[in-house]
């Protein structure tokens, strides 16, 4: 017996006894085991927690409030020094408008991957924000872009909202679209898989820097949201 076989084996075994019209909607799963002193969606302790967890991975990470955004978006990208930046469709308007407009590249079309390379950074928003675990979740949503917009730019800019972040991963999970491309991630790459030496910028940017907001629903854009 291959180990295939023995694993489907042991599925089978495993659902002998339930119900052949049940479905998996239909049996309630307790998540409530890991919630105990969790702090509540968008509130300053959960953003607190995620600022920390972020902070740990070596991020940066900047409040701001509603009419401070376009200013900080400026500043992080001239901070950096880049030539030009990333803005996937979407991305608020006003936001945008900060930015040099001949220093901001669009994906529509899209992007060859030898330009993406090139490109100074990738400023995005986000879905959602996992606290407990420092982790941003990206969906492709409206101005966020597709999955290699923020995995081949060595710098990633990006802006979350407060009332988007939620203290674990199940909140987020119930809060997310399970159809959409969703792309997680926990601070700047890294990984120390050669020769136990950290190593950064493997898979993804090396440096992740993110803006909270203080504030709702971000300004309004005329661009929508890109297929994927």
């Amino acid at each position: 017996m291959n180990a295939r076989t023995e694993v489907l084996d042991r599925i089978r075994r495993a659902l002998a006894d339930v119900p052949a019209g049940e479905r998996p909607e239909d049996v309630p799963v307790p998540r409530d085991y890991s919630l105990g002193g969790m702090p509540p969606p968008g509130s300053s302790a959960a953003v607190d927690l995620l600022a920390e967890r972020l902070g740990d991975y070596g991020s940066v990470v900047r409040r701001v409030a509603p009419d401070e955004v376009a200013g900080a978006v400026r500043q992080a990208v001239a901070a950096r020094g880049a030539d030009c930046v990333v803005v996937p469709e979407g991305f608020p308007g006003p936001w945008r408008s900060a930015l040099d407009p001949d220093r901001v590249l669009s994906d529509t079309p899209r992007l060859p991957v030898a330009d993406l390379e090139r490109t100074g950074g990738v400023v995005t928003t986000a879905a959602s924000a996992i606290a407990s675990t420092g982790t941003l979740v990206l969906d492709g949503g409206a101005g966020q872009g597709r999955r290699a917009l923020t995995l081949l730019p060595d710098y990633h800019l990006c802006i979350v909202r407060t009332e988007q972040v939620v203290a674990s991963v199940p909140e987020a999970l119930a809060g997310l679209d399970p159809t959409r491309p969703l792309t997680f991630v926990s601070g700047p790459s890294a990984t120390s898989d050669i020769e136990l030496e950290r190593v950064e910028g493997v898979h993804g940017p090396r440096t992740l820097e993110v803006l909270v907001v203080q504030g709702t629903s971000p300004p309004a854009s005329r661009a929508g949201a890109p297929g994927r």
